[in-house]
């Protein structure tokens, strides 16, 4: 789909990151500001940003979302910025290095959301959407630095990683949690690896029950780990950004 293309010289990451930035339609030919969505998984080739721009503009214009600006992060190196740090040896040997998120996470908050208010109209609304590695880059943000972004969305979230540390101390965050109203959809594929995770961090949720966190869960044994993404992105995105509930 058209959409900008650019490069931000980040001192947290230490290296050149090429966005893309798709706008809908009407963008150019209003004044209005609008909400952003943010993906790691932003690259045009093998990656993520086409088919989940198409999606957007898809739904704005069946008015069943309202418009939104997509952000897409092209990848580097994958897996050490989508992962936090880890004590598990098998962890470790998935790449190089590991344990880059708090550094991307920075580069992301201190780096490119003023680069994106500088050259777009937008609003303080923020969203994340990944899969995979980079949904456990979206539920790590959202249990440890949860004002980043208003809505959260995550599809097969790799929460498995670090002996599942996110789901093991879900409860300690969520006692500590930000009163401000934040959404979090996310599902779990036929991945014995992830869904009994994604399960747990359910009813983590159900139990806790706060009354600020709009939360959904999608249980979807039919799918994999590699057709969860593209066959339930429209019910997840009209559900967190059209705030059906």
């Amino acid at each position: 789909p058209p959409h900008d293309e650019f490069k931000v010289e980040s001192k947290q990451v230490g290296e050149t990151r090429n966005i893309n930035v798709w706008t809908p339609p009407a963008y150019k030919t209003s004044t209005d500001s609008l909400p952003v969505m943010y993906m790691a998984d932003g690259g045009i080739i093998d990656e993520d940003f086409p088919h989940i721009a198409n999606t957007l503009a898809e739904l704005i214009k069946a008015k069943k979302i309202p418009p939104i600006i997509l952000v897409g992060i092209a990848n580097t190196q994958r897996r050490r910025d989508l992962s936090g740090l880890t004590e598990i040896a098998e962890d470790k040997k998935i790449a190089p290095i590991v344990g880059g998120s708090e550094k991307f996470r920075a580069f992301i908050k201190e780096e490119l959301f003023p680069e994106i208010s500088k050259r777009y109209r937008t609003t303080s609304e923020k969203s994340i959407i990944g899969e995979s590695l980079s949904g456990l880059f979206v539920v790590e943000t959202f249990f440890l630095t949860p004002d980043m972004f208003d809505n959260y969305i995550a599809f097969d979230p790799s929460i498995w990683w670090n002996n599942h540390y996110l789901v093991r101390t879900a409860k300690q965050h969520l006692v500590i949690f930000p009163k401000t109203e934040k959404r979090i959809w996310f599902a779990g594929s036929s991945a014995e690896d992830i869904s009994q995770y994604t399960s747990s961090l359910a009813e983590i949720f159900k139990t806790e029950n706060l009354p600020n966190i709009k939360w959904n869960y999608s249980h979807e044994p039919k799918e994999k780990h590699n057709t969860i993404f593209k066959a339930n992105k429209e019910k997840a995105i009209i559900w967190t950004l059209n705030k059906t509930e």
